[in-house]
């Protein structure tokens, strides 16, 4: 069995950045991390055994008994900083920048007097952060959550994890539905996750199935499970090399492997180490890199 890894995958500058500045905060057991830092087992399992504290992601407005607070790459809507604030936190922001950006693009169509929809998974915790702060907004996740909108002005934008084509077959359902609306669109898909998908769609034409290495509650992760079913290749979904299963290979004689951007290299390479090894292949045959 040949295993062939996609040209980009796996950990994007702002999971990257947001481990850094948690791995300088001094004293870990003063922090309580304002939900998962990023969804990944591994990385959350280690935050906790250096002694932050972790709040529950779909309860984030539990108040944090820590004097600091660690705001997540997902970010959170200014209303909760200042809830944060009021109560006294002191804030430590890891917010990935094109998470930031998101945000600033939701302010501006709102202030240009907009309905807001937010093309995302509705309840992901990054798309919580985008609508926390408007006052009237609709969050779809594909064509069929598209309606008549009560507004002729309308602003368009996504999370940042969204596949791109998602993303324009929602845009073209909006104008579809809505027509003589103003509608103003701005891209906020973010480029690590575009670099990611295009490098799917090319390693799809070369393997017969694909390994995807990634939080199992990772929605960009899922995305790339998601986007090689819809072009008829096997996908397996797994956190860790523990849970790859040999039988699953047993037909294949060319499997991709990619992850997500949560997903550490020294995961990457056990999952690649383990199918070589499923594979009875020595691992200069699968290019490890």
């Amino acid at each position: 069995m040949n295993v062939i890894r996609a040209d980009e995958m796996g950990m994007c500058f702002g999971v990257r950045d947001a481990l850094q500045i948690a791995a300088e905060v001094e004293d870990p057991t003063e922090v309580t991390i304002h939900g998962e830092l990023v969804h990944n087992r591994i990385i959350n399992e280690r935050l906790a055994d250096a002694g932050f504290r972790q709040s529950d992601e779909q309860h984030r407005d539990c108040r944090a008994e820590t004097p600091l607070v660690l705001i997540t790459a997902h970010g959170v809507s200014d209303a909760e900083r200042e809830r944060l604030r009021s109560a006294g936190k002191q804030l430590i922001d890891t917010t990935c920048p094109l998470v930031r950006r998101v945000h600033d693009a939701a302010a501006e169509l709102r202030a240009e007097g907009r309905h807001v929809i937010v093309i995302g998974k509705k309840g992901h915790v990054e798309v919580r952060g985008i609508v926390d702060d408007l006052d009237a907004y609709d969050v779809v996740a594909g064509v069929e959550d598209v309606r008549v909108y009560p507004s002729n002005r309308l602003g368009v934008l996504s999370q940042t994890t969204m596949p791109s084509d998602v993303v324009e077959s929602v845009t073209r359902e909006i104008h579809q539905q809505n027509r003589g609306a103003d509608i103003r669109f701005v891209d906020t898909v973010c480029h690590p996750t575009k670099r990611r998908q295009a490098a799917m769609l090319t390693l799809l034409d070369r393997v017969d199935a694909v390994v995807v290495v990634g939080g199992a509650n990772s929605n960009n992760t899922r995305r790339l499970v998601e986007l090689c079913r819809q072009h008829d290749k096997p996908a397996f979904h797994v956190q860790s090399a523990d849970d790859l299963r040999p039988e699953w290979f047993d037909a294949y004689e060319n499997v991709g492997l990619t992850a997500g951007t949560s997903t550490l290299d020294e995961t990457i390479d056990q999952v690649h180490r383990t199918l070589l090894r499923l594979g009875h292949c020595p691992e200069e045959t699968g290019r490890m890199k």
